[in-house]
């Protein structure tokens, strides 16, 4: 079975405060979830942060450490809190009916993707194979750079459709083509926020800061500028660096997002929060 993460770590002479994790870019699922799935293919690469780690992963030759999750959302949402889900999707959950919570019922789009409730044994199962690990590492990696440096910056990696699609919020509006999110500018110091606006301006992209993501579990969980944990998600519109429909590549899109991406790492290292 595919490993559920994978951790790239940077040369020690380049090393910088900066963790980056990758949540969504994952395309597998395990056998065993996968009896529980109904979801269309097409979908999994629809409502995956595609590619995202071939933006973001290169940064570990920037100086930064990087984790990032190999499984699929569909199978669990790693940037969910660990007991966000309702009893529509795993036996014995809460009454309320949130589509997309820890574990995904329904697509962006509104198709099913799972057969049938979950029991409770299977949610466990899933979060002993992919959850705990990987919070455990991100965890473990935030302490490490904060104990090497005295603080440490932490990026949630993330792309958004580049405008909202059904099931989204915004419907049919165009986004910016990065979005920081920072829940109201509270889970990072504005030193560590104008790193992210410096590299955006400078490769000639449109921002917008919290709109229409704030920030997801990780960003509101690890982020903690006065414990020295400053959390950052940004959300890349797909368009600067794929082709959305044919879900595939753009080269010279993607050279300029890895070249944004390296700009705000090293930024964030530089920077004095």
């Amino acid at each position: 079975m595919t490993d559920p993460f994978v951790v790239h770590r940077p040369a020690p002479e380049r090393e910088i405060p900066v963790v980056v994790e990758i949540p969504h870019a994952g395309l597998s699922v395990d056998p065993t979830s996968l009896a529980f799935m109904i979801a269309p293919l097409r979908s999994l690469g629809r409502d995956a942060d595609l590619f995202v780690d071939h933006v973001f992963g290169p940064t570990h030759e920037a100086g930064a450490t990087v984790l990032a999750a190999k499984m699929s959302r569909f199978v669990l949402d790693l940037n969910r809190a660990r007991d966000d889900y309702d009893g529509f999707a795993v036996e014995g959950g809460r009454a309320d009916a949130r589509p997309r919570g820890l574990v995904w019922r329904t697509t962006t789009e509104g198709e099913p993707i799972i057969n049938r409730r979950l029991p409770r044994s299977e949610l466990e199962r899933r979060l002993a194979l992919l959850y705990d690990p990987y919070h455990r590492a991100l965890t473990d990696l935030l302490d490490e750079k904060r104990a090497k440096f005295g603080h440490v910056v932490l990026v949630c990696a993330h792309s958004m459709p580049s405008t909202g699609r059904r099931g989204h919020v915004d419907v049919g509006k165009g986004r910016a083509d990065v979005v920081p999110g920072t829940r109201g500018r509270t889970t990072a110091s504005d030193a560590i926020i104008a790193c992210v606006d410096a590299a955006a301006q400078a490769a000639g992209y449109s921002l917008k800061h919290d709109d229409p993501y704030q920030g997801g579990h990780a960003t509101g969980a690890y982020g903690r500028p006065a414990q020295g944990v400053h959390a950052v998600q940004i959300e890349l519109a797909r368009r600067i660096y794929m082709d959305e429909d044919a879900l595939t590549l753009v080269p010279a899109g993607l050279k300029k997002a890895q070249g944004f991406a390296r700009a705000a790492v090293e930024a964030f290292g530089r920077a004095s929060p």
